[in-house]
């Protein structure tokens, strides 16, 4: 099935694809001129376009696991969803189990 660009939402979906523009990305600088600039920003709406339509799967957590940029692209593009979905949970769990202890501790002087 041959890619559409101009339809994102009709983007046929390939995690080679998906791979290929985060080592893109990675090593694309934004900033070092006007043009890089513009081309780090094509290559962040193009992934984020085919992150969009991915497939949710093992396939695609081990490619996020792997490529911190393209996991911060996907959690952007589902915050409204589910907030932080790719921050680890043990870190959130500990801080509140800390703060808990904590309280219990101020509470009862101890």
């Amino acid at each position: 099935m041959p890619m559409q660009t101009s339809h994102p939402e009709r983007l046929h979906h390939d995690l080679g694809a998906v791979l290929a523009l985060t080592r893109l990305l990675e090593r694309l600088e934004p900033g070092a001129s006007e043009q890089a600039a513009a081309q780090y920003r094509q290559v962040a709406s193009t992934l984020s376009a085919l992150l969009d339509a991915a497939e949710p799967g093992p396939a695609l957590e081990a490619l996020l696991d792997a490529h911190p940029v393209a996991a911060e692209l996907y959690e952007n593009l589902h915050y409204d969803q589910a907030g932080l979905c790719r921050h680890a949970l043990g870190a959130s769990l500990n801080s509140e189990i800390a703060t808990v202890e904590l309280i219990r501790r101020v509470r009862t002087g101890g």
